[in-house]
């Protein structure tokens, strides 16, 4: 992969998780600070198509009785980061603490000052290569974690969501609910094992309040749950010479109780694969679940009476490097949902995506990025919605 790609995506891993190469560095006496992060902003042109039918679920929102097209300038997939991580070594052991805020662009007030910033991250870990590593607080889901840092839309917009390219979106959604669950940002207690010859594991117990409330729907965790969420993943990653790649499986399961009489357990597991050959890169996921829904864990995972829902899905995408070190990429990604019995055919069947991606290098740390997504979603009566969005905008990494 050509070195000022694999810079760039080392710092969209970097803001997610902290553990890829260092931003601004800082001597602190025993500390060593690192300040990192990105910036970044697209306009979006988004042209909407199909059926005014209801779409339970669905990422496609119908266009407006007056106007079928949609404006805005967005924050992509990835948020615009300033993230803090500190570390030091103490008595034979690895400390280090990390801390985020993302100030994202997108915005609809009249004054700009609606938005007020997130923060995804808040951790400590400690640790050492020999024993491997605790971490506890606030980070990215362990499970699906790896299907949305592999994604190629991490670095420009994918899957507008909503209602289109318009402005007041925290994010946009790349290839969330068109081909992976978001793994969404937890309270969790991890332990990862040390690396052997490339193979490593993490388990973790998480805050159980995680499913998404949804209309029609299991709210989730409304009520008090008997115990934590239980997430884990195992990889492989391996290299020689111009050929390196990552095998990946992951899962979760969570006790989800909504009211005095329904109660269900939700669980997904997933299955990955990066491979890189000199400037060609492919990437193959795909999930599996029960009760976990569609988009957002534990969307629509199961009807009001507590009946869980099937749920599966994937992406593909193929990558090369031009002469120019522009990275062209093709995607297609889909997330299927079953009908329980009693549901109306208005929920929706799938969500489908295809992207098309242009990212430049102009700079050590600067990307140029052009996307085209049409991205359509699909209820059971086959009522269709579609929305297709030029994408240009630039992201940057410190």
């Amino acid at each position: 992969m050509n070195k000022n790609i694999k810079l760039a995506v080392a710092g969209a891993v970097l803001a997610l998780s902290a553990s890829a190469n260092a931003g601004i560095i800082i001597p602190a006496g025993e500390w060593t600070l690192d300040v990192n992060g990105n910036v970044n902003a697209f306009a979006n042109f988004t042209k909407h198509k199909g059926s005014g039918a209801t779409i339970d679920g669905g990422l496609v929102a119908g266009k407006q009785a007056h106007e079928d097209t949609a404006v805005g300038i967005n924050t992509g997939l990835l948020p615009s980061w300033l993230g803090f991580t500190g570390t030091t070594r103490q008595n034979d052991t690895d400390v280090s603490f990390t801390i985020s805020m993302q100030p994202n662009v997108s915005d609809n007030a009249a004054h700009g000052d609606a938005k007020t910033p997130l923060f995804r991250q808040s951790f400590v870990t400690f640790g050492d290569k020999s024993w491997g590593s605790f971490k506890l607080g606030k980070d990215l889901g362990i499970f699906a974690g790896d299907a949305i840092l592999n994604d190629m839309t991490l670095l420009g917009v994918g899957g507008v969501g909503g209602s289109g390219g318009t402005s007041g979106q925290s994010t946009t959604l790349g290839g969330i609910g068109s081909g992976y669950i978001y793994p969404s940002w937890k309270g969790q207690i991890a332990y990862t094992t040390p690396n052997f010859n490339g193979f490593q594991a993490t388990v973790g117990i998480t805050n159980p309040n995680q499913t998404a409330a949804a209309a029609g729907a299991a709210t989730g965790a409304s009520l008090y749950q008997d115990r934590f969420g239980v997430e884990a993943k195992a990889s492989y990653a391996f290299a020689q010479d111009n050929f390196s790649g990552k095998l990946w499986a992951s899962g979760a399961t969570y006790d989800v109780t909504t009211t005095t009489t329904v109660a269900y357990t939700a669980s997904v597991a997933d299955l990955g694969l990066n491979l890189n050959a000199g400037n060609v890169g492919v990437t193959g996921y795909y999930y599996s679940g029960e009760g976990v829904g569609t988009t957002s864990f534990g969307a629509n995972g199961a009807t009001a009476a507590g009946s869980k829902r099937d749920s599966d899905g994937g992406y593909i995408q193929a990558t090369y490097i031009l002469p120019t070190k522009t990275k062209v990429g093709l995607a297609y990604g889909i997330s299927k949902l079953d009908i329980a019995t009693g549901d109306a055919t208005t929920l929706v069947k799938d969500n489908e995506r295809i992207t098309l991606g242009l990212y430049h290098p102009l700079t050590k740390h600067l990307n140029l990025v052009a996307e085209y997504n049409d991205t359509s979603s699909k209820n059971h009566a086959n009522a269709e919605r579609d929305a297709r969005t030029g994408s240009l905008g630039a992201i940057l990494f410190f």
